[in-house]
């Protein structure tokens, strides 16, 4: 199968080489000459416009920072609609938001063509390694098509159902993500204070019904060893924590233990800065790391 990615930043190019190993062949665009080089060293062949792109391909797969970035590359001056081959299928692997996906959706489905909102979890380790989880949302009839590439990019996929719900599910899960990484801090605090080794403890979290990703991979993986190097940035958290707020809001909702950890996250503004990894958050709270952040750490 031949496809195509558009944006090949950390994720996008993660992306490209799992499917490269899988036998794809991969083809990509993007706006910045060092994404594109990085991307031709791996084997893909590069384009620098997106109707280039879809010339080559009819499976296409979006790895973009923002909605605006989204709906600008489909439904924008020179974007997939003006340029797509008849019967052209995008996976939307951004974390988006899920009103942008049902409106593409639907002005994808007029003219032909087919629209999955496919947002991930794992991080670049994850893309590099294939084993990422993929929440779907779009038409069941659709995922046939979709499975091979799915299967190739992910250890597990789950379709939450319409359009949008992808995305949707994306937000919560990146909202109790925040809120994990906060109250395994505290976890890990309250017991070195009762002079506990934070590694057992942690064994011993995993081992019963308190584990989440957080303490099974984050802790161990970037903050115990102080590595802090996951890839992923307090800035496209907080991104994604002001999305998850608008769309608690359109809910109708105002969860209190929701908005304390979203106003925690914007008040870590002050000490930590958006290119600062996210488990840096953990120097909130007092005891968590052995040498919490400061403010020109990683400036």
């Amino acid at each position: 199968m031949q496809i195509g990615v558009i944006g090949l930043g950390n994720m996008g190019q993660g992306i490209c080489a799992t499917l490269l190993r899988e036998g794809f062949t991969v083809y990509g665009t993007d706006i910045g000459a060092t994404q594109k080089q990085a991307a031709t060293a791996l084997g893909v062949q590069v384009y620098d416009h997106v109707a280039e792109l879809c010339q080559q391909v009819q499976h296409l797969i979006l790895s973009l920072p923002k909605a605006e970035h989204v709906q600008q590359v489909i439904a924008g001056e020179g974007g997939v609609l003006a340029h797509a081959q008849a019967n052209t299928m995008v996976l939307d692997t951004s974390t988006s938001k899920p009103d942008v996906s049902r409106h593409l959706a639907a002005q994808m489905q007029q003219l032909g063509h087919i629209f999955l909102d496919t947002p991930v979890s794992g991080g670049p380790a994850g893309a590099y390694g294939g084993t990422m989880v993929m929440l779907v949302g779009g038409e069941e009839a659709a995922l046939p098509r979709a499975t091979p590439i799915l299967a190739a990019l992910s250890s597990k996929w789950v379709h939450l159902g319409a359009s949008g719900s992808g995305h949707a599910a994306k937000l919560i899960n990146n909202l109790l993500c925040a809120a994990h990484l906060l109250t395994t801090a505290e976890a890990v605090a309250i017991g070195r204070q009762a002079g506990l080794d934070a590694n057992k403890l942690l064994a011993g979290i995993n081992a019963g019904s308190g584990r989440s990703g957080v303490s099974e991979v984050n802790f161990p993986k970037w903050v115990l060893s102080e590595r802090f190097d996951s890839g992923f940035s307090m800035g496209l958290m907080r991104k994604d924590l002001h999305l998850a707020s608008e769309f608690i809001a359109a809910q109708g909702l105002q969860p209190d233990l929701a908005q304390e950890v979203m106003q925690q996250w914007r008040a870590s503004a002050d000490i930590l800065p958006d290119n600062a990894d996210f488990n840096r958050i953990v120097a909130l709270v007092s005891g968590a790391a052995n040498n919490p952040i400061s403010p020109s750490e990683e400036a």
